[in-house]
């Protein structure tokens, strides 16, 4: 429930404020003046609203302290001279008194749904070794992705995750179970399309003995053994219709019964599914239960494709390329400015599953200290428009690149290759003779790239 701190120093307009505002499910704290509200902590608070004119400091002194809660300021003097002075300080609107009930309420609801959305923090996941891992990107439509797994996992209702094939969507289904009540029981994951049609109702239900050719044994099922859990079935929409009949069942009654069994047993499950494919129109076709599409889609969570996250490609890409230099013991190996900007030109049609197959290719063929736009074997790279903030943020620390196949004979690529494979066998000294530059100069241009300087091993007394 969002808390709001009212600073308003007439006492019967801050009443019928709170007032307003808590029939709305908001938990309302008031002050009456700004040193009042400092002493309430409004940088704890999700929104703040102040009366422009308090006795003290104006409202608009409280911007700083309630960073990062937004400030909506209310004034009687709704010059236009006002609302700009407000809104240059960093108060996130301004509403006129005597105010609009309804238009007042819209307001808050706007600016809370905003600062949720930008509030989206990557959730940390333990993999199945027990390994930490935090989801990576920044980009607007990921921290749509996290907030709504934060808003979703307390929530113990059936989730659907959309999106290309190698987004990411077992990560967050794993986000989800870790941040959900159930995380201490188990999380069965199971991919429908690697099973074959003919088992894969053993698999999620189980069998009694004898109950088909070669069931030599009774075996429990993939749903129960999710009793308490989660289970998440990845790629949905290759199940067959007798499978989806029989999951139906589970997510209606709660309720499974084994191939061969008269019996009935209860299971309490929570269900997560994920699909590439478009479960709407295969419903449409016959080839999947729409009264189980409906059941699926009470919340759904849609993975952006990595073409659309262009602002996260290079950072994804240099934390993958740090975990295959380690696998295959290359640590120092760094991508050229043409590797790089290859990496942001691609399509990435199969997401960051390619991107994490072209970096481990690049590790493994690169000759030197650099790998290079052939040594990751991309297909033809055309180039698209990119914005200015994205490339300044992107492409931070690094020289404009050339257009075309000469952007591998940059200057910045020749002396990255050039240091990084002498420095070896030579001094400082040596290395800005040979670059024909001074050795200040070397040490700038070193900080710069982030080429590290190789320490020298101490000689045996």
């Amino acid at each position: 429930m969002p808390r709001i701190l009212i600073i308003e120093d007439e006492a019967i307009i801050r009443s019928a404020l709170k007032r307003l505002l808590e029939r709305h499910s908001y938990t309302v704290s008031e002050a009456g003046s700004a040193e009042e509200a400092r002493e309430l902590t409004p940088s704890e608070f999700d929104l703040v609203i102040s009366d422009l004119r308090l006795p003290g400091d104006p409202g608009t002194a409280l911007i700083e302290a309630a960073a990062p809660a937004p400030v909506l300021i209310m004034t009687s003097y709704a010059s236009m001279r006002s609302a700009v002075d407000a809104l240059k300080q960093g108060a996130v609107d301004y509403v006129a008194k005597p105010f609009d009930h309804t238009e007042l309420l819209e307001t808050v609801e706007r600016i809370l749904h905003k600062q949720s959305m930008q509030q989206g923090t990557p959730p940390d996941i333990t993999d199945e070794g027990g390994g930490r891992q935090t989801m990576i990107g920044n980009c607007t439509a990921m921290q749509q992705v996290y907030t709504r797994i934060r808003k979703t996992a307390p929530a113990d209702v059936t989730v659907l995750i959309q999106g290309e094939s190698g987004t990411g969507k077992e990560l967050v289904a794993r986000a989800i179970h870790q941040q959900s009540k159930r995380a201490k029981a188990p999380l069965i994951c199971v991919n429908c399309a690697a099973i074959p049609e003919t088992l894969i109702e053993s698999e999620l239900f189980g069998h009694e003995k004898g109950a088909f050719t070669g069931a030599s044994a009774a075996r429990t099922g993939l749903v129960e053994a999710a009793d308490g859990g989660t289970l998440f079935l990845d790629e949905i929409g290759e199940l067959p219709l007798d499978a989806q009949a029989r999951l139906l069942r589970v997510l209606q009654e709660g309720e499974i019964r084994k191939i061969g069994s008269v019996e009935t047993r209860h299971v309490d499950v929570r269900l997560i599914a994920a699909t590439h494919r478009d479960l709407r129109a295969l419903s449409k076709s016959g080839e999947f239960r729409l009264d189980l599409y409906y059941r699926l889609n009470v919340m759904q969570i849609e993975l952006p494709p990595l073409r659309d996250r262009e602002e996260d490609v290079l950072k994804i890409a240099d934390i993958l390329l740090d975990k295959a230099c380690k696998r295959h013991d290359r640590q120092g190996l760094r991508l050229s400015r043409a590797s790089r900007q290859d990496l942001r030109d691609y399509p990435w049609p199969g997401n960051v599953r390619e991107l994490e197959n072209a970096l481990e290719r690049g590790v493994i063929l690169a000759e030197g200290h650099l790998i290079h736009p052939d040594d990751l074997g991309l297909g033809p790279v055309t180039n698209r428009p990119h914005s200015s903030a994205g490339n300044s943020s992107a492409l931070a620390n690094e020289s404009s690149a050339p257009s075309g196949d000469d952007d591998d004979l940059s200057l910045e690529d020749y002396f990255q290759h050039f240091v990084l494979e002498h420095q070896d066998q030579m001094s400082e000294t040596e290395l800005a003779q040979k670059l024909g530059i001074s050795r200040k100069n070397l040490w700038e241009r070193r900080q710069r790239l982030g080429i590290p300087r190789k320490k020298t091993a101490r000689r045996p007394n």
